[in-house]
């Protein structure tokens, strides 16, 4: 049983309403000199009983865009909550949409530059500052959101972009370790953890004396899957615990399900084969990220009894492994 028997994988109890639009920030530029523009997506219910509505931020991978991860976004604004998909410029899809060769392939080809990721980095408090502005403007949902309880969460580059949020190290512009902590995030989840990317600290040459993920600072909910091989390079899976084996906060979760692939997250397949228990995982991801987030934005009692107790391992069952540390 879930920590609230009307809770449901298959079920959206309040109805889920789209907007869109797109923030420009003119004090920034793309590497072709164009100015720096972060569109996004939200996600928020109507017709709901909430006094407020916690906020979470949704960082893409590598080319992808704010449209994917529907089924996890729907679900949880169905629950409570406004759900923010940004797209970053320059690792998103229009690396390869348009452009002749299978998405992958053409992805592994392509350089991403040092500006571009620090310009990913830097959308988040950009967005995050244009926000309130847009929830004033914006009254349904705008007059329900919670800018006290702000939670943010990332698919693979997206993860990267979430660890750099919660405070861990990376080389900044001129090869120096620095940190972009960003404080209105309280929580977050890492779809797919990624170890450091060898672009953000290919000149720092002292790494085995630094531990990255030693400054992160809030409660992170790691997942990954046993057949989260890294689609470029081919790592296994095994390599993303590092994150939350060195993550330096107390609280902290690892969630690995049997079986799961990298792009179960995205909602898409990519490259990979039709998986016969994708129904499965998606549920799964819905049901352990309702949870955390009832517990670190909703400050639900039961849901965070439900994941320190056996609640959630009867749930998982032989379908995943599930650990924490508090």
């Amino acid at each position: 049983m879930l920590w609230n028997k009307d809770i449901s994988p298959d079920k959206e109890p309040f109805k889920v309403l789209l907007k869109r639009g797109e923030f420009v920030d003119e004090t920034r530029q793309n590497d072709d000199g164009t100015t720096r523009i972060v569109p996004f997506k939200i996600y928020h219910p109507v017709e709901h009983n909430q006094k407020t509505l916690p906020i979470i931020i949704w960082s893409h991978g590598y080319g992808g865009n704010h449209n994917g991860a529907g089924f996890i976004s729907r679900f949880l604004a169905s629950h409570g909550y406004v759900v923010c998909h940004l797209t970053h410029h320059g690792t998103d899809s229009s690396l390869w949409e348009g452009k002749d060769g299978h998405p992958w392939d053409i992805l592994r080809k392509a350089k991403v530059s040092r500006h571009t990721t620090l310009n990913r980095f830097y959308d988040l408090p950009f967005f995050l500052d244009q926000l309130k502005p847009w929830a004033a403007e914006h009254t349904d949902p705008g007059q329900y959101m919670d800018f006290d309880h702000i939670g943010m969460s990332g698919h693979s580059f997206g993860a990267l972009s979430t660890q750099v949020a919660a405070g861990q190290m990376f080389a900044d512009a001129d090869h120096k370790i620095t940190r972009m902590l960003e404080p209105r995030i309280k929580a977050g989840i890492l779809y797919s953890p990624v170890p450091v990317a060898d672009h953000l600290l290919d000149k720092i040459v002292d790494l085995n004396d630094i531990n990255i993920y030693e400054s992160i600072e809030i409660p992170l909910l790691h997942m990954t899957g046993t057949d989260d091989d890294a689609p470029i390079g081919g790592a296994d899976y095994t390599h993303r615990l590092a994150v939350y084996e060195k993550t330096g906060h107390s609280e902290k979760y690892l969630l690995i399900k049997h079986g799961a692939d990298h792009m179960v997250y995205n909602g898409t397949r990519g490259k990979l084969d039709k998986n016969p228990n994708r129904e499965k995982h998606e549920q799964i991801i819905k049901v352990m990220a309702l949870a955390f987030w009832d517990a670190q934005l909703k400050d639900n009692p039961e849901a965070q009894k439900w994941l320190l107790g056996d609640g959630v391992l009867d749930y998982l069952g032989q379908d995943a492994d599930f650990k924490y540390q508090k």
